[in-house]
Order: structure tokens, then C-alpha cells, then sequence
């Protein structure tokens, strides 16, 4: 195995052993504290649900990272060889060096959580969430340096970053409305986008992809048909804002030199489905004279079930589709315009495959 492989293993590792036993020890606290979700109104599940699965997601990414920060600013090179190795112990040292940019994800990341976390005990309104997305993205992009389009010039980056990192957190949260189909779709995005950076020639990004993906595992042990706990906003917010922000990390940090420009789409086609979802859950609400951020049964998932798929089968179909696109997205890096062309047009030939799975159904005459 090597040392990249080692090291993105052991990051999985790492955020699934904190995720699922912190997860199973929450089922049992929440339901002790009444901190659970009751079905009504938009929502499908029939039991008491417990919340609080976005603690574990957030605690499986954030406590490696913070362990790594401190370890790189506590040991000496010459340790952490001895420890790692000489090839492992430079790639550790190496986030010395963007401990500041790491910093500003931790704690903007933990904002999003927090914010999460009070929706879920008591409902915040729309407005209020994405104003702490956006300065969630402000906090990143001033002080992290992570920004979009740089070629732009800082003003418009920016301001761009700051709409990316909103959309993506926001199709993630439209994205929980059936078991397991958030943190699933949120793995194989990681895998992607983990997959995208080495190819980018990166070690930061796919080991923040790997904790992700290890702590959306984790959290899915005990989310996947019939969930035993939700993740809710803590979760879902959590979730979307550090896919924006690896994907903005993988396309356009330090991995523009000397690559074809159709790299710059890797976002769009690795997030092509939950994006999807987003916007035309979002179109058809404001179609019908509704809030665009007011829940319903309106999601491709629903769609699929009242055309006769299980939950479970509505679930697993948006996984192949995401995956689909996600694995097309790892060829971009290195892609000319033909093979750019095609995976371009496999992309639209996936989405409009749901769009004709998620019309409505038609009776027969």
C-alpha cells in the first residue's frame, strides 16, 4: 500500500471509529432526553425518531483534524518520522504550513454545526440559516484563502464562493428527506472528490474527503433503511458546507497550472444530482406559488416511491446515479474537449433519466 493510500485509509478509519460508536451512544442519550423528531405534517417517518446524528458526523471530521493540528505543532519532524515515517511525517507536516486555512474550515465548519444543532431543538427560519452560511463563507474565504475563480479578480471570487458554499450546504439539507439517502450520496461525493484531488496532485483535500466519508459511514450504520436516527440540520448543514468547501479546494487550489481548463467542472458534475434536486425541488415550489424553503414531499426520492420504488430502492437509485456522475467527474483533471464532450453529455443523459423517472405519473386511459 502506498503512503497516500495508507494515510487516506487511516482518515477513514479514524472518522468511522469516532462516528458510529458515538452515534449508538446518542440513539440511547436522545431517546433518555426526548430529543427525538415526531412525525407530522411533510415528514414520512411513522416512530419517534432520535436526533442528534450530526454530533457524530461533526465530531468524526473535526477531532482528527484538531488531533492533527496539534500534533504537527507539538512534535518535531525528527517525531514525528519516527512515528510516521519520513514519507507519511512530510505530509503531516506539510498542514503546518495551512494550519490557518485549516483553522478557518474547523471553526467555520462549527458554526454551521451549531447553528444546525439549534434548528433541530427549535426550528430557526430560512433567512436566519443562510445568513450563518454565508458568513460561514466569509470567515473561510477571508481568512482561509479558499475562494473560486480566483482568475476572476478577489471581489467577484469571493462573492462566488460565498453563493457555491450556500447552494451546496443547502442541497445537502433538501437532501435529508429519506433514510439514509443524505449521508450516502454525501459518501460517494467524498470518494469522488477524494479520488479528484490526488489526481490534482493534493494530500489536504482527500484527507478532509476521507473524514468525511469515514463519518458519513459511521453516522449510516445506524441511518441506512429504516433509520434509527436522523442526522438533522447539525448533520445535513455540516455536510454540504465541507463538500462546497473540499470541491472548491480540489478544482481551484494550486491545480490549475499546466491542466486543461474542463477541470474547472468538476463540481458541478461531481454534485450533478444533489444540485438537481435542489433546484428543481426549489423550481416547483416556486411554480406552484410556495416558499422555496418550505418542506415537502416534492424530491426526486418521493417521486420514485409514489412510482412504485420501496424507500430502500429509491434510496440506492440516487446512490448509482450520484455515483455515476461522481466517477465521470475523476476523469476531468486530465480530460481533453472530446472526452470532456462525452462525459458532458453522460452527465446530461443520467439527469435526464431522473427527470423522466420524477415526472409525474400519468394514468392510463
Amino acid at each position: 500500500m502506498t503512503t497516500a493510500a495508507t494515510l487516506l485509509a487511516a482518515a477513514v478509519a479514524a472518522a468511522y471509529l469516532i462516528s458510529a460508536p458515538l452515534t449508538a451512544v446518542i440513539i440511547r442519550i436522545a431517546r433518555r432526553v426526548g430529543f427525538v423528531d415526531h412525525p407530522g405534517g411533510h415528514k414520512s417517518h411513522r416512530e419517534p425518531t432520535p436526533y442528534g446524528g450530526g454530533v457524530a458526523i461533526f465530531a468524526g471530521v473535526i477531532l482528527p483534524l484538531l488531533a492533527a493540528l496539534a500534533l504537527v505543532n507539538v512534535a518535531s519532524h525528527e517525531r514525528l518520522t519516527a512515528l510516521f515515517g519520513d514519507a507519511i511525517a512530510d505530509h503531516v507536516g506539510g498542514l503546518k504550513l495551512r494550519q490557518s486555512e485549516a483553522l478557518a474550515i474547523l471553526i467555520s465548519t462549527a458554526l454551521m454545526h451549531l447553528a444546525g444543532l439549534i434548528d433541530d431543538v427549535r426550528p430557526l427560519s430560512a433567512l436566519v440559516k443562510l445568513l450563518v452560511t454565508v458568513a460561514a463563507a466569509l470567515l473561510v474565504s477571508l481568512w482561509g484563502g479558499v475562494r473560486i475563480a480566483q482568475f476572476a479578480g478577489f471581489p467577484l471570487s469571493v462573492v462566488l464562493t460565498i453563493v457555491w458554499l450556500c447552494v451546496t450546504t443547502h442541497a445537502f439539507n433538501f437532501l435529508d428527506n429519506m433514510d439514509g439517502l443524505s449521508a450516502g450520496v454525501a459518501a460517494i461525493v467524498a470518494a469522488c472528490l477524494a479520488a479528484c484531488g490526488l489526481l490534482a496532485g493534493q494530500m489536504l483535500v482527500p484527507v478532509l474527503a476521507c473524514l468525511l466519508l469515514g463519518a458519513a459511514l459511521g453516522f449510516l450504520t445506524f441511518n441506512f433503511p429504516p433509520a434509527r436516527i436522523f442526522m438533522g440540520d447539525a448533520g445535513s448543514l455540516v455536510l454540504g458546507y465541507l463538500l462546497g468547501v473540499a470541491s472548491t479546494l480540489t478544482t481551484y487550489y494550486e491545480s490549475g497550472a499546466g491542466r486543461p481548463p474542463f477541470a474547472l467542472a468538476m463540481p458541478l458534475v461531481v454534485l450533478a444530482v444533489p444540485l438537481y434536486d435542489a433546484v428543481s425541488v426549489v423550481w416547483i415550489r416556486i411554480s406552484e406559488g410556495r416558499s422555496p424553503m418550505k418542506g415537502d414531499q416534492r424530491h426526486f426520492s418521493h417521486r420514485l416511491v409514489q412510482h412504485g420504488l420501496s424507500r430502500r430502492g429509491a434510496v440506492l437509485t440516487i446512490y448509482l446515479a450520484t455515483a455515476a456522475t461522481g466517477l465521470c467527474a475523476t476523469l476531468l483533471p486530465h480530460a481533453d474537449a472530446r472526452q470532456t464532450f462525452t462525459i458532458a453529455a453522460i452527465v446530461g443523459m443520467v439527469l435526464t433519466i431522473i427527470a423522466i423517472l420524477e415526472s409525474p405519473v400519468r394514468n392510463e386511459p
